[in-house]
């Protein structure tokens, strides 16, 4: 046995790693606030499919069995919890997800709930703590078209498509979002908390839109915009748009 655990060429090498994923943050009360979830997911079919989700009860007073039913909830409603944040340790019962804690944004913004973020991995304890080395570049450029069933993340700041973005293709930026054509799929701005985040487009016919967290889906985008050149930010928690000239 001893020979095994010193031996290096068994070895398992063990790294820390973040990951983007959904925080989803309830509010009181909770039917009302799955009914607004269930409306998004209608209306943005595909929104939670396999896609990473962090459930933060920070906010909430719940107890074992209210944790338990708010996660059958969200199972039933194929939502991928990958963990828990703000839960006490002893609510987490085997079975369920692992809790979390520490996590933290991917750019220097302060990050808001039901809002993107980091998940992280696990750390190799064995090592000494790992300083963050922050990317300098502020910017993306993509030179070509977002196809359908792509994603384009970068929490780091704008995103700038030089093409058109595909229905069912989606673009998550912490900072703005700037597209040279058509937007058809999802354009997520302000992803880590950014409230003055805006998003430009030549041609906007979205399937959904999202500014801090503040979404509009198609059916909520005035008519009067469809097919325009568009500008949109968030004003007093409401996405607001104006025509392009």
């Amino acid at each position: 046995m001893t020979k095994v655990l010193t031996d290096t060429s068994r070895s398992i090498r063990i790294k820390g790693r973040s990951f983007l994923a959904v925080v989803l943050s309830p509010e009181q009360p909770l039917d009302q606030w799955l009914e607004r979830l269930d409306d998004l997911a209608a209306r943005s079919a595909g929104f939670f499919l396999s896609r990473p989700v962090v459930l933060d009860v920070a906010e909430l007073k719940l107890d074992k069995a209210g944790l338990k039913g708010l996660l059958a909830e969200l199972f039933s409603r194929n939502v991928a919890i990958m963990g828990i944040e703000g839960a006490r340790p002893s609510m987490i019962e085997p079975g369920m997800p692992p809790a979390l804690k520490g996590g933290k944004a991917a750019s220097d913004v302060d990050v808001e709930p039901v809002s993107l973020a980091t998940a992280e991995a696990a750390e190799d304890v064995s090592k000494p703590p790992v300083t963050e080395i922050r990317s300098v570049v502020q910017s993306l450029m993509i030179s070509e078209p977002v196809r359908s069933g792509q994603s384009i993340i970068f929490p780091e700041g704008d995103v700038t498509i030089v093409g058109s973005v595909a229905s069912g293709a989606e673009v998550i930026a912490g900072g703005s979002i700037h597209i040279y054509g058509a937007l058809r799929g999802r354009a997520m701005a302000g992803s880590l908390g950014n409230a003055s985040a805006r998003i430009f487009c030549k041609k906007l016919e979205a399937e959904l839109l999202a500014i801090d967290g503040v979404y509009k889906v198609a059916e909520d985008i005035d008519p009067k915009f469809r097919g325009q050149a568009v500008q949109l930010w968030l004003e007093n928690d409401t996405i607001k748009a104006d025509k392009l000239n």
